[in-house]
Formats: C-alpha cells, sequence, structure tokens
C-alpha cells in the first residue's frame, strides 16, 4: 500500500506554479531594490558625514599632435569630479573638455590643450579638480603620436604581419621532421609544447598584473584578470568538447587536428595582447622599444609554430589539404598581431590590454590540459619519465631565452 502511494502521480493541485516560483526567486533582489533606492532618495544621517569626498582621475592616453597636446581622462572615484584648471611643467594653460568638465564616476572626458611641444622633451600634465586635487600624466618622450590613414594602419598592419604571422607560419615547417622522429622523441616535443605554453601562460599573467597595478582600483583589474581567465577556460573548454566531438565524426578532421586549431586559437589570444604592446610603444613615443618589441617577438613567436604542430605532425592528410590547414593555423595564431598593433597604436586601454592578455593565459592552460589529456590516453606516465621531464624542461628554458631578446 506504501509502495502504491509513493508511485502515485501528484495531482494537478501539488504541480509548482511557474510565474510563483520566479516570483520567490527574484523577492529578495526586489525588497534588496527597494531598500537601497529608499537609501539612496531619502539620505540617511550617515551619508556624507565623513568630510569631502576622495577623488580619483586616471590619464588613460596622452597623445600629441603638431601644436596640441590631447588626454583622455577617467573618474575612478566615487562621486562626479569637475576639472578646474590644468597645467604643462607647472606652467597653467588654456584647454578644453570634450563632453564637459564636470566628468561622472567611472566616465572619460577628453583634455585639448593647445601647447607648441618640443620633441623629444619630457611633459608633465597635470589637472587640478575644483577641489583642489591635483593628477599627473607623464609623457617621458615627446613625439608625434601616430594618426589612423593608410600610410600607418599599413606600417602597423606590416608589424603585424612580421610579428606574428611570418615566424608562426615559419615554425609550422617543423612538421616533416616530427613525423619522422621516434616515439621517445616525439613525446619530448609535445612535452616541450606544454612547456612553452605554460610560459606563454604565466608570462600573459605577468604582464596583466602589472598593468591592473597600474589602473584605478575602482576598474578591479584583479577581478577582471580572474574572469578573464575563468570565462576562456570555461568557453573553450565547451568549444574542445563540440569541436573534438563533432568534427572528428562527421568530417576527415581528427582530433588531433582540433586539437590544434585549439592551440591556435590560444596562441592568437596571447599573439594580439604582444600587437597590443607594440603598437602602445609606438604611441608612447617609445620608438626604439618598438623596434626591440619587434626582433625580440619574431624570435620568441617563432617556436609557437612548433607548439601548434606538434599535435598533428602525424596526422595523414592529403598535402593539398594539410598545407591549406597549416595556412589557416598559422593566420589564426599569427593574425590577431596586426589587429593588436591597430588597437593599440590608435585606441590603447590598459583595461582592454588586460583583458585579453588574461583571457589568453586562460585559453592556453584550457590547451596545456588537453594535450596533456591526449598524451595520458597512451602514457600514463605522460611527464613522469625522463622524455616528459626535459620536454618540459626545454620548453621553459627555450621561451626563457627567447624572451630576453623581448626586453632588449
Amino acid at each position: 500500500m506504501a509502495n502504491l502511494e509513493y508511485n502515485q502521480k501528484p495531482s494537478v493541485h501539488s504541480r509548482p506554479n511557474p510565474a510563483k516560483t520566479w516570483l520567490f526567486g527574484i523577492l529578495p533582489v526586489l525588497i534588496l531594490g527597494v531598500i537601497l533606492f529608499g537609501i539612496v532618495k531619502i539620505g540617511l544621517p550617515f551619508f556624507g558625514a565623513g568630510g569631502p569626498p576622495v577623488e580619483e582621475l586616471t590619464f588613460e592616453q596622452i597623445t600629441l599632435q603638431p601644436g596640441q597636446i590631447t588626454a583622455k581622462v577617467r573618474n575612478t572615484g566615487h562621486e562626479d569630479l569637475t576639472i578646474a584648471q590644468v597645467s604643462v611643467n607647472e606652467a597653467y594653460v588654456n584647454y578644453s573638455t570634450e563632453p564637459t568638465n564636470v566628468i561622472p564616476r567611472l566616465k572619460t572626458a577628453t583634455l585639448t590643450i593647445p601647447y607648441h611641444w618640443v620633441e623629444e622633451e619630457p611633459y608633465e600634465i597635470v589637472a587640478v579638480s575644483s577641489i583642489g586635487s591635483t593628477f599627473a600624466g607623464e609623457v617621458e618622450v615627446a613625439t608625434l603620436s601616430p594618426t589612423p590613414n593608410a600610410n600607418t594602419f599599413g606600417m602597423f598592419s606590416l608589424i603585424g604581419l612580421f610579428v606574428g604571422v611570418i615566424p608562426v607560419l615559419l615554425g609550422l615547417l617543423w612538421k616533416p621532421f616530427l613525423a619522422k622522429v621516434n616515439d621517445r622523441v616525439y613525446k619530448f616535443f609535445l612535452s616541450l609544447t606544454v612547456g612553452l605554453l605554460a610560459f606563454l601562460a604565466i608570462d600573459a599573467i605577468e604582464e596583466s598584473l602589472e598593468i591592473a597595478l597600474g589602473i584605478a582600483g575602482a576598474l578591479q583589474g584583479i577581478a577582471l584578470i580572474v574572469f578573464g581567465i575563468f570565462a576562456s577556460v570555461f568557453v573553450l573548454t565547451a568549444l574542445s568538447n563540440r569541436l573534438t566531438g563533432t568534427l572528428s565524426d562527421k568530417s576527415s578532421i581528427s582530433g588531433r587536428l582540433a586539437l590544434a586549431y585549439m592551440i591556435s586559437i590560444g596562441i592568437g589570444l596571447h599573439n594580439f595582447g604582444e600587437g597590443l604592446a607594440i603598437g602602445a610603444a609606438y604611441t608612447l613615443g617609445e620608438v626604439g622599444l618598438g623596434a626591440f618589441l619587434i626582433i625580440g617577438f619574431m624570435i620568441h613567436n617563432l617556436t609557437e609554430g612548433l607548439a601548434i604542430v606538434s599535435p598533428i605532425s602525424r596526422s595523414n592528410q592529403t598535402p593539398k589539404r594539410l598545407i591549406s590547414h597549416l595556412i589557416l593555423l598559422g593566420l589564426i595564431a599569427g593574425g590577431p598581431a596586426i589587429i593588436g598593433t591597430w588597437i593599440g597604436g590608435f585606441v590603447y586601454s590598459n583595461v582592454m590590454a588586460l583583458l585579453f592578455l588574461s583571457i589568453g593565459a586562460g585559453a592556453i592552460f584550457q590547451v596545456i590540459y588537453e594535450i596533456t589529456k591526449m598524451m595520458s590516453k597512451k602514457d600514463k606516465a605522460v611527464f613522469s619519465d625522463l622524455p616528459g621531464g626535459l620536454g618540459i624542461a626545454a620548453g621553459l628554458l627555450i621561451m626563457y631565452i627567447t624572451g630576453l631578446f623581448v626586453i632588449g
């Protein structure tokens, strides 16, 4: 009897009401919203009892054109901020503000300063608020900022081509070599790929942390890093499952080829960050640094082609199909460097650089997981024997040595 009662279907009256269910779901949020609205609208005695607000203003970009300095600033404080005066090298100057000199919280404004600056001289631009707070932005070496036109787009495109696309495509030429080595050597190079990628991921996180320390606390740089890493890991894991599950079953593209594409995507996101750095170096007048970065990244990125081609070095493809895949893999991995130089040169943003570097780091960590999973299917030891351990160490060492050329 008890068993019969247990198996009885619920009556119509016991079925949950979807509208009532959702109402209970959003009820706490609605109540909190009403309370917060009342606090802000009516006000409470402790509001504004601590004296004047602490103001914060961040200089995000300074560009130099003939007879003019332009600065993009962001209000990162908790209240509206009014710019009252502007000085250049301790001398007050005329200026205009767009859209207005009253900047709402987290909004930006553009300061346009008519000023005859001198090439290669340092400049300090100081904005003074209506309550006397001062905020400074610096130009270490004054030089003409690039403007969007056919010539500068062409120059940045060539830079991205030489930094990203060419070295990655050259690195793909290692495929014939990897296809002929024995199993232990092949395992060494797969492990070396893991070392290369691990270095790239750690390097991207380090760069992200440096940027995070330089932006205003209100923008929560560390939180953006965490978001970028985990978002890219989860999205690329889902994409990898779909790619390896559907393409390998329904077409001639193997799971190893799908993995190579995942590696290209991860490296492409990282190269986008490199392009941002190079474009920003030219925008800030650090042309010498930009030249060193180009040479260094070309040497550095040659090894990225090896990381991409390692999983597919033993795949059986027709020459025509293989070449088309290799070209596409190279463009996916290297092409973002071109876009990065455009953005870095014309509209560089620390927040954008931080976010893309962290997304790239998460993507690379996910790819490392996929490579490890692929290797463990044939060898449970994976990295614990000599070829695996030496491969990881060699990958880290190669990236460290080539990274010295980037530092210049």
